[in-house]
């Protein structure tokens, strides 16, 4: 694992080089995080040449750890402004491991229309080809086009319509491992209008004709390692087994029941018994077993967890795969939405079009409670969608973000942090949470530091913010490795992290390294953020958070940017 592919696009060539030694214990998020900082101008133009697209494989890709192929898009966003990675798993990385490749940097921006392709052939030889005939289409009819002439195992990462149009709410999509579709997505920040500005509409990864062989530091080291964090995994009753059974989508009943699912924009309302009922894990387990979807199933090859799906309609037919809870909460009882199919079927315009459903979902909460359309009018709804779709005026405007189209309806409440749109958790039922919102450099986003306990609300202000903090440098350094739901189950054994970090690429890994490694790439975003403009002014959430009562528990968040300065301590 030691290439990195740079691609300038400006001038049309590409570069193989080795991983500089600074950054060779830098992984998925830590190394865009380092790369950014060392070659990316904080203040320059995100839709410029200056920016660069960074796509970067995390530490274990190329081993049989579990999720090892989750890997991170970064960039600086066009929405925030700021720093950002967005991470996902699908198909891609494997293919990329199996090339030895570390990461792809795309740099510069064309002077011209012309769109490209980046192929890496199976001979792990990476080349620009025209994308005449692929422009202009979205990512399902595009991935279609792409497997009938490069081979259907191929990886591919892709934007629809949403990136070439340059909507900052565009995602980039990555073909899913078990239903092939592009359903994948690395979708905050609008990375996918990075990667439109630099006009490559597709990365297509053949399998390697031979796959490279990890250089393990201590292959028995790591081997002892990885079994017991297989047995942990598999083990009955663990962590892993209540995601493999529902997904995330079984979090909806106990958010439902705490005020922290968000109902009508961030009201504050419960959605109430029945309507949860029609949109909780048990629901949703009956909706695939009625039309013959799954659930079980893995997005990337090797993966334990298996905490995704693949849903059908009514007659049967594939609509989505990987519909999560952050898209059910913020496209369903955000909008005043009860209905599974309904929202799979948005899911799956998103996923096409190449948009963010939890940006996408606020925006639509936003209109709903500006009075553009009523609320809960599922019809009206996916007009909206379809006016992104379409690229009507104001369906340009909704690719902009939540923000831009609460200032344009005059909205009073607009659910965003540093410009990006909040998930599906309301900060004054899930303060610490509220704290990841405000203080990460990422803006509103629960991956950065997912602190929703219950029982965090009941802390003390100090306690709230340094909770949220310790998780946010811990997630870091899991956005450098895995996903998040498997480093859960490296805390069976404080042993297996370590081993399998020594083993794998040495460097003396212990608790307390492992702990300093996320505290410096949250402290690289800080700084580039910091060198961007953003003040502790930004993190100061939204006005109506702090004097609209929640009528589900009768809290209001009360952290203001005073009370937030040891967070990262």
């Amino acid at each position: 694992m030691s290439k990195v592919i740079r691609v300038n696009t400006t001038k049309g060539t590409l570069k193989s080089e080795e991983v500089k030694k600074a950054n060779a214990y830098f992984g998925g998020r830590g190394l865009v995080a380092k790369i950014m900082t060392d070659e990316v101008d904080p203040k320059c133009d995100p839709m410029g040449p200056d920016n660069k697209l960074i796509i970067a494989t995390g530490i274990f890709a190329g081993t049989n750890v579990s999720t090892a192929y989750r890997f991170s898009v970064g960039g600086r966003s066009p929405l925030t402004g700021g720093i950002k990675e967005a991470n996902t798993g699908g198909t891609a990385a494997y293919q990329l491991a199996g090339h030895g490749i570390k990461a792809i940097i795309l740099e510069g921006a064309p002077a011209t229309d012309k769109w490209s392709i980046l192929r890496i052939d199976a001979a792990g030889t990476p080349q620009l080809v025209s994308a005449d005939g692929y422009a202009g289409l979205n990512n399902y009819a595009l991935v279609e086009k792409l497997k009938a002439k490069y081979g259907k195992n191929v990886g591919v990462i892709s934007i629809g319509n949403a990136g070439e149009r340059g909507y900052k709410n565009s995602t980039v999509q990555v073909t899913d491992f078990t239903s092939g579709h592009p359903s994948r997505a690395a979708a905050r920040g609008g990375l996918g209008a990075v990667m439109g500005s630099k006009k490559i509409k597709a990365i297509v990864v053949e399998p390697p004709a031979t796959r490279q062989a990890f250089p393990y530091v201590d292959k028995a080291k790591f081997d002892a390692a990885n079994k017991k964090l297989v047995d942990a995994t598999l083990a009955e009753g663990s962590f892993a087994r209540g995601f493999t059974n529902i997904g995330t989508i079984n979090t909806v009943g106990m958010t439902g029941y705490t005020g922290m699912l968000p109902v009508r924009n961030f009201g504050g309302q419960y959605f109430g018994h029945e309507r949860v009922q029609k949109i909780d894990g048990n629901a949703f387990l009956a909706k695939l077993k009625e039309s013959g979807g799954r659930n079980g199933v893995p997005c990337q090859p090797g993966c334990l967890v298996r905490c995704s799906n693949v849903y059908h309609n009514k007659k049967g037919e594939y609509i989505t795969s990987g519909l999560e809870y952050e898209t059910v909460g913020l496209l369903g009882p955000n909008c005043d939405i009860d209905d599974l199919d309904w929202i799979a079927e948005a899911d799956r315009v998103c996923d096409d079009l190449g948009i963010d459903t939890i940006e996408t979902g606020a925006t639509i909460g936003v209109c709903m409670d500006a009075g553009k359309i009523p609320w809960g009018d599922k019809k009206a709804a996916m007009g909206l969608l379809k006016e992104m779709v379409d690229g009507t005026q104001f369906g340009n405007l909704m690719g902009q973000g939540t923000a831009a189209v609460g200032r344009k309806l005059k909205a009073t409440r607009v659910p965003v942090a540093k410009g990006q749109a909040m998930p599906a958790y309301d900060p004054r039922n899930a303060q610490a949470m509220g704290v990841t919102y405000a203080t990460s450099a990422m803006g509103a986003d629960h991956t950065a530091g997912t602190a929703m306990m219950p029982f965090a609300d009941m802390m003390g202000k100090a306690m709230r913010s340094g909770m949220s903090g310790r998780m946010q440098m811990g997630q870091a350094f899991t956005d450098s490795m895995m996903c998040n739901f498997q480093f859960g189950l490296t805390n069976s054994d404080p042993t297996i992290l370590p081993d399998l970090l020594n083993g794998a690429v040495g460097g003396a890994w212990d608790a307390d390294k492992i702990a300093q490694a996320g505290r410096d790439i949250v402290q690289l975003e800080q700084d580039f953020n910091k060198a961007a403009g953003f003040t502790k002014k930004d993190t100061r959430l939204p006005e109506f958070f702090y004097t609209d009562v929640s009528q589900a528990t009768g809290a209001v968040y009360d952290l203001t940017p005073d009370d937030l300065v040891d967070t990262f301590k």
